[in-house]
């Protein structure tokens, strides 16, 4: 099991199973999202259903990160757990995880930094069927190429210790964190557009109050938040969509949105 690699779990439901369709989905969706300038963000905050509902808004972040292909090379990525109640947040006992696109190593340096606090446990169950990290690696892989990750499952804690853990692997410019969380969850479509702008400027504002009402992974995005005001760094929306606005009806919507986290010398306004 210690050196084992964590397979694709939704591979042909979340996104496509087929290597080839797959890189050519995701790089379509980042060649349409709207360019924005170089974007330099210490953290992003981006959806995780299936791509043809969340998958271009999880673009918008994404493709202007491109520019920092030869930069990143950690990824510190946490996610809520969907399948599996847990308290704290749970490292992967596999040493990689696999996609279509290939095996992403995970760090053992940065597993090593926090093994230590008592809010970290490794569960290789919470993992396992886990959609909110995984959907997450054909993106980072297509526009990082090589980089290693930090996979953190989150389950019930504080954002005082989801902000613990952040400050342990905040690292430098090669480090970039990643937050998936959608907003809100099967509301009509007006009912949910006003909802989620309030969620939104909620993130702006670095207020670590949001509940799961709000986002499904407030747990993380709290501790981010947290993490984000104290290193003073400034909330950027770049995207506020539903599935209503991609690929699904108007009667039940799930939020999407696209955050990003920069240091004041890296926000382009």
């Amino acid at each position: 099991m210690n050196t084992s690699v964590r397979p694709a779990a939704v591979a042909g439901m979340f996104y496509p199973e087929s290597r080839a369709v797959l890189g050519r989905d995701v790089m379509q969706m980042l060649a349409r999202a709207r360019q924005e300038q170089v974007l330099r963000p210490k953290a992003i905050i981006v959806p995780h259903a299936g791509y043809i509902y969340s998958g271009p808004v999880a673009a918008s972040i994404y493709a202007p990160l491109s520019a920092l292909r030869d930069t990143i090379k950690r990824i510190v990525l946490l996610g809520p757990t969907h399948r599996v109640a847990l308290n704290g947040l749970a490292l992967p006992a596999s040493k990689a995880f696999s996609t279509p696109l290939g095996i992403v190593p995970v760090d053992q340096q940065a597993v090593a930094a926090i093994a230590d606090l008592p809010q970290i446990i490794v569960s290789e169950a919470a993992h396992a069927l886990e959609h909110s990290l995984e959907v997450q690696l054909p993106f980072l892989q297509t526009v990082f190429g090589d980089f290693s990750l930090l996979p953190l499952a989150v389950g019930q804690a504080s954002p005082e210790s989801v902000a613990e853990v952040l400050e342990r692997v905040w690292g430098g410019e090669e480090t970039l964190i990643v937050v998936s969380s959608d907003l809100s969850h099967y509301l009509p479509y007006a009912a949910a557009r006003e909802i989620d702008a309030q969620t939104a400027q909620h993130i702006l504002a670095l207020d670590s109050t949001i509940d799961h009402q709000q986002a499904c992974g407030a747990t993380p995005v709290n501790g981010l938040l947290l993490a984000a005001r104290r290193h003073r760094l400034l909330a950027r929306q770049l995207d506020l969509r539903n599935s209503g606005d991609t690929a699904g009806d108007k009667a039940r919507v799930v939020g999407y949105g696209a955050f990003a986290f920069l240091e004041a010398e890296h926000d382009a306004h």
